[in-house]
């Protein structure tokens, strides 16, 4: 397939299909346990729902910088691949919602308060903020657990995908390790910009593209040369990608992202753009960014925090460095010895995935 042949909408959908397929089986392989298993595959069916599928594109344009698929029924094989690591995200957001104390994920309610509801609306017994909890928690572990088969068992060869398998294992260890970090930030109450960039870098930007193309590339047998030189690309926009993410947690419409106005304001994320904002404002609205960060704000405590972050530079320095990390990744893209359809697709990706409003 060649970049000017790809058709992202298409690739989505194959993607959708190949996760829905694969929960069916899921569904059939536990209906002995009855309708509380049911419950649980019907909410791993909307946390696998819509999405850009980047980590998905950047597994099969991965594959493509080395070679294409050799047949119709690798190329599907292949998809399902890519598939696997929509199920690893979806675990994170589970995870991550919990964590945070999210309410609210892509417009609907996060896993943990659907469940909670769904048990208060019952009248069962016991606490429906730990029943979501712990149904949260046994739902992202699940879907860990099928990220990591749904790999194993694409349909290709299993002397071809083990190559793929060690990749994700790093993978998953980066993304637990990272969310920890996180968490211990969140904790501590502090985090400098440093601190805040390995966050960044192994919560998010490793597993969102660079250990996608890392996986993709390994499924066609690329040596180690070749995922050097994916690094070189995916991480610096990796970076780039989370830091587009962390403006939007701050300064996002509602209405596109799903997540109320400065969600990350109110979550208490110390995010590189609230550490350059720490850094730059003001003493006085300095203290008062760090005293509100994870406390309830309204509209208008949002707007306030919002403002001292803008008039810090904070945004626009963050602006700056991700179009720094960009065109070095697309400069380092350029001088990979990669497949030129893939180049070209990796490319656009870039761009769709720096430049976006959700």
């Amino acid at each position: 397939m060649t970049a000017s042949g790809w058709d992202s909408d298409d690739f989505r959908d194959r993607v959708q299909r190949a996760l829905d397929a694969f929960l069916d089986q899921q569904l059939a392989r536990l209906a002995p346990l009855g309708p509380d298993a049911e419950r649980l595959i019907t909410e791993a069916r909307t946390t696998v729902r819509g999405g850009k599928r980047f980590r998905a594109s950047f597994c099969w344009w991965g594959h493509l910088a080395v070679t294409a698929p050799s047949s119709a029924a690798d190329a599907e094989a292949l998809v399902r691949a890519c598939a696997a690591l929509e199920l690893l995200h979806a675990s994170a957001l589970v995870h991550d919602d919990l964590m945070d104390a999210s309410d609210t994920r892509r417009g609907r309610p996060a896993t943990h308060r659907q469940l909670e509801s769904e048990h208060r609306a019952s009248g069962w017994t016991g606490d429906p903020e730990q029943y979501g909890a712990a149904a949260a928690i046994l739902l992202g572990d699940m879907l860990l657990s099928w990220a990591d088969e749904l790999l194993r068992r694409c349909g290709l060869p299993l002397a071809q995908v083990a190559p793929a398998l060690e990749v994700f294992d790093l993978c998953r260890s980066e993304v637990v390790a990272g969310q920890f970090l996180d968490v211990s930030v969140q904790a501590r109450g502090r985090a400098d910009v440093e601190t805040a960039m390995t966050v960044l870098r192994y919560k998010s930007a490793k597993y969102s593209i660079e250990r996608p193309l890392h996986i993709g590339a390994a499924l066609a047998g690329a040596d180690d040369g070749m995922l050097d030189a994916l690094s070189t690309f995916g991480l610096p926009l990796g970076e780039a990608f989370q830091l587009r993410d962390d403006l939007l947690g701050v300064f996002g419409d509602p209405a596109t992202t799903g997540k109320p106005a400065g969600d990350d304001l109110v979550e208490g994320k110390r995010t590189v753009l609230v550490a350059l904002a720490l850094d730059a404002a003001p003493d006085a609205d300095a203290a008062l960014l760090d005293r509100s960060l994870g406390t309830p704000l309204d509209e208008a405590a949002v707007e306030q925090l919002r403002g001292i972050i803008d008039s810090s530079g904070a945004r626009a320095q963050v602006e700056a460095v991700i179009e720094q990390l960009s065109e070095l990744a697309v400069a380092a893209l350029d001088r990979a010895p990669v497949d030129p359809a893939a180049r070209d697709a990796l490319r656009a990706l870039a761009d769709a995935a720096t430049q976006r409003t959700v």
